[in-house]
């Protein structure tokens, strides 16, 4: 964003594009361009936002990869839910003959998006886990009555449990889509494995950990040119799938763990900096007790940690801290102190960040 201006081809100003993305999602119309160019406004997992440009010729290339890996292809007639925070004529672009396409908007309540999915019937329903989630709730306590042939979960990190969880209630696959502002990153194959789209994509790794399971994803993407995305490093926490069954050549991913800025450090009693990946973590407070079916864990200090766990155990708490602190002495790390708060500091049209590192960062 720092090199905006002089980086896209298609003489964009930054201020100009953020002007345009920003009146978008206050107005709620997402409508405009410029000079022909769709504008995009992204958040990121970290809150940074982003602005993402695309030609005509780029949105039709997306829409056709769209249909190919995300969708599917189908003579038959489809209505598709998509959840968004903000919606974009790159999404309006996916619109034809047999795919109608409704925009649900992420600041309206959930009764209202209830009462609207039992009158359209989606054939697909896309939106982040957050929402699938409390979709999945509903269809549980009988307030929501749906049969979508697919789910595709979008936006946000997509946990094994989650998976498990809504897999079960929807009683079918559940498909992801890998985007964000940098772009089409990947999609899953039939088993529900995410792969990387390297067939124009080269995606080079760098290691994070000593085991080198871990890694962030350098891009470069040789079809895009309005703005050009070329050995560009996210700060994704990328696990390497080994296999899968689908025989793919494309690189399988076997987790998302979140962002590097959400690993959480500590000082051990050799007063040694100790850093922790979130899933870690995230196993620590799910293992702790089967009945947890929320949680958050925020880091506000050093040694002092936020932690919200929702579960009809009233034990649960204290289970998860006992769970959080014996990973944490494993690791010669003590005297954390670990606060109960009732809520998960996800506000609504923000995405679920569960471990989240919220640490002042010093110069």
């Amino acid at each position: 964003m720092a090199n905006f201006d002089s980086i896209n081809t298609v003489n964009i100003k930054l201020e100009e594009a953020l002007a345009v993305a920003i009146k978008s999602e206050e107005n709620r119309d997402f409508s405009p361009t410029i000079k022909g160019i769709t504008v995009g406004l992204s958040s990121g997992t970290s809150g940074n936002r982003g602005v993402f440009l695309a030609s005509e010729k780029e949105r039709a290339y997306w829409v056709a990869l769209v249909l190919d890996r995300v969708l599917g292809f189908s003579l038959k007639k489809r209505s598709i839910a998509f959840f968004l925070r903000a919606n974009s004529n790159l999404y309006d672009s996916v619109k034809s003959k047999l795919l109608a396409f409704h925009f649900f908007d992420l600041l309206n309540s959930i009764d209202f998006h209830i009462k609207r999915l039992n009158t359209l019937q989606p054939s697909i329903l896309v939106a982040q886990p957050s929402m699938l989630l409390e979709l999945a709730n509903a269809i549980e306590a009988n307030k929501l009555v749906i049969n979508p042939i697919k789910i595709i979960s979008v936006a946000e990190v997509l946990t094994q449990e989650d998976k498990v969880y809504l897999t079960n209630v929807f009683k079918q696959t559940i498909h992801q889509a890998y985007q964000c502002t940098e772009g089409f990153l990947a999609s899953t194959c039939e088993y529900g494995t995410l792969h990387f789209n390297e067939d124009f994509l080269i995606i080079e790794k760098k290691y994070i950990d000593k085991e080198q399971s871990r890694f962030h994803p350098i891009i470069t993407d040789l079809r895009r040119r309005s703005q050009p995305i070329i050995r560009y490093e996210l700060n994704d926490i990328i696990q390497e799938k080994a296999s899968c069954l689908c025989g793919s050549k494309l690189m399988g991913i076997e987790a998302i763990e979140g962002r590097s800025d959400d690993i959480l450090i500590f000082r051990n009693i050799e007063n040694q900096e100790v850093k922790i990946f979130p899933d870690f973590f995230r196993r620590a407070i799910i293992l702790s007790d089967n009945t947890i079916n929320d949680y958050a864990l925020i880091q506000t200090e050093p040694h002092r940690l936020i932690l919200y766990t929702k579960s009809e155990n009233q034990e649960s708490f204290q289970m998860a801290c006992e769970a959080i602190q014996e990973l944490l002495n494993k690791n010669n790390i003590f005297k954390v102190e670990i606060s109960q708060t009732n809520h998960n500091h996800t506000l609504k049209g923000q995405k679920l960040r569960r471990i989240k590192n919220d640490v002042r960062k010093t110069n």
